[in-house]
């Protein structure tokens, strides 16, 4: 009785040593998706271009060329730089066809002008002639007509013109003279007289001495 239940518990654990080896086995196996749509493989062409339409392209020998907000360098601040070899659209020339509008981004409205001598250009017949751009205008101070304001009423304020005070007199410290009247023997004498005693005395003690 005691073999047979051996038998069965011996049989129990190697069960029981099965299904957890399967089932950690189970557990362990790496999961498979399942594509349920057909996905691309490789890379994507990307498609490349020459930009089409005139263009200008800086000489060689010009290091740096201006950019302009319009067709003058001095009406017309800078707005940029263009390098030898570098190039840009052309959209069209100035009325005296010595300047060319380009494509310029990162300036307000993305345009600029640059001196048609400093670069050469394509399909120079294709451009159009475009009108000047708007220059800045000076900065003025306004006046208003004395006729005018009193012809509308309007009250002018006179403007304060600077006051000089004048300064506080100087005073000048005044000292009084007084006059010394000195008496007795003048103090040259006492010193000659002294002088001469001296010489005397030393004369005296020399003859002594002897």
């Amino acid at each position: 009785m005691k073999t047979r239940l051996r038998f069965i518990a011996r049989i129990t654990a190697g069960g029981l040593l099965v299904i957890v080896v399967a089932l950690l086995v189970l557990f362990s196996a790496p999961s498979t998706l399942i594509a349920l749509a057909q996905q691309p493989t490789g890379s994507i062409p990307t498609v490349t271009g020459t930009p089409e339409g005139p263009m200008v392209k800086v000489y060689a020998d010009q290091n740096i060329i201006g950019v302009y907000a319009g067709p003058s360098a001095y009406l017309y601040p800078q707005i940029g730089l263009l390098l030898a070899g570098e190039e840009a659209p052309a959209l069209g020339f100035s009325a005296d066809l010595e300047w060319i509008q380009i494509i310029y981004l990162g300036v307000p409205g993305g345009t600029g002008w640059i001196y048609a001598p400093f670069v050469t250009i394509t399909e120079a017949s294709s451009l159009p002639v475009l009108p000047n751009p708007p220059t800045a205008t000076p900065r003025t101070t306004p006046t208003i007509d004395p006729t005018q304001a009193a012809l509308y009423g309007v009250q002018l304020t006179p403007a304060r013109l600077p006051t000089f005070t004048q300064p506080a007199p100087l005073e000048v410290p005044e000292f009084d003279v007084v006059s010394e009247t000195r008496s007795g023997l003048p103090m040259g004498l006492i010193i000659l007289v002294l002088a001469l005693l001296g010489v005397l005395g030393a004369v005296i003690s020399f003859v002594r001495g002897r």
